[in-house]
């Protein structure tokens, strides 16, 4: 049996249960989509309720993917280190601590900001927990395409905590999201096929390869294009988001098509991850070009 660890390094893992990385990268989308909506800044306190009740929700999401993933997870070398393969934490623990911020998230959320903002958060929870982690992960090659609809969630969850309501604007953000979680993924599987092929796990380039992964991911960043240049009259945005989704985005698509361009295979991991990097650049920048754009321009 494991000794318990110290209380410092079970803190630190449960933290680590909420996949904080993730979560940063999913916030990304949600205090931009807030301006939007206001069309200036909203007030600190509906900023700070939401991204708190936000992140909760998220953390708890992930905690949830942990707990059940903690099989595959012990057969990956990008994921033996977490908290569950460890043994840091107890499953049980694992479970009840995500069940318990999921639960204070959607609460906190309903009083703090209003009832929309939490029905979309825990329904992005159980989209996320049920349909990709259970359902779709371990069954199909398509997993990561559909189960991205609950981290393209947070744009819609920041415009309902503004509004109350939704609209066209904030499902274009929605689809940004949605469409730009393919490749961003596909681009780290693509470094860590070979894990995924050790867990039967059927993500895309573990299936068919590092070239027909690249061939959707270009495809998919074209896509990502388009739909940020449909939010621009949309959201009625002016010429700074205009410009920076432009450049950011023909620099993204540039980087699929490196991507696809690459024939030697020692070298193929090294274009995939920076392209994965890139992406998260280029969806930070889309973003807070919509903020700068409102705050500057009105």
């Amino acid at each position: 049996m494991l000794a318990a660890a110290p209380t410092r390094s079970r803190a630190a893992a449960f933290i680590a249960l909420t996949k904080p990385r993730i979560i940063e990268l999913l916030l990304v989308s949600t205090v931009p989509a807030m301006v939007v909506a206001e069309r200036g800044l909203p007030s600190l306190w509906l900023i700070v309720a939401t991204v708190a009740g936000g992140t909760l929700s998220a953390g708890g999401a992930n905690a949830l993917n942990m707990y059940i993933d903690r099989d595959i997870d012990g057969e990956m070398d990008r994921t033996a280190n977490r908290p569950l393969v460890t043994g840091e934490i107890a499953p049980g623990e694992a479970l009840w601590f995500a069940i318990a911020i999921e639960a204070i998230a959607v609460v906190f959320l309903a009083v703090a900001v209003n009832v929309l903002a939490a029905v979309l958060a825990l329904a992005a929870c159980l989209f996320y927990v049920f349909v990709y982690t259970i359902g779709l992960k371990r069954s199909t090659k398509q997993n990561i395409v559909i189960g991205g609809a609950a981290g393209a969630a947070p744009p819609l969850i920041g415009w309902a905590a503004v509004t109350g309501s939704l609209g066209w604007a904030p499902w274009l953000m929605f689809l940004i999201v949605f469409l730009w979680t393919p490749p961003h993924f596909w681009a780290l599987a693509i470094r860590y096929s070979g894990d995924y092929g050790k867990a039967s796990v059927p993500m895309l380039p573990s299936v068919v390869g590092h070239r027909k992964t690249a061939q959707q991911i270009l495809i998919y960043s074209v896509a990502v294009f388009a739909a940020t240049l449909l939010l621009w009259p949309v959201a009625n945005l002016g010429w700074i988001y205009g410009a920076a989704s432009i450049v950011i985005g023909l620099w993204f698509i540039y980087g699929a098509v490196d991507l696809l361009r690459e024939q030697d295979e020692s070298t193929v991991d090294k274009k995939a991850i920076k392209y994965f990097a890139f992406s998260i650049t280029h969806l930070t920048v889309v973003f807070a070009a919509m903020a700068i754009d409102v705050l500057i321009l009105g």
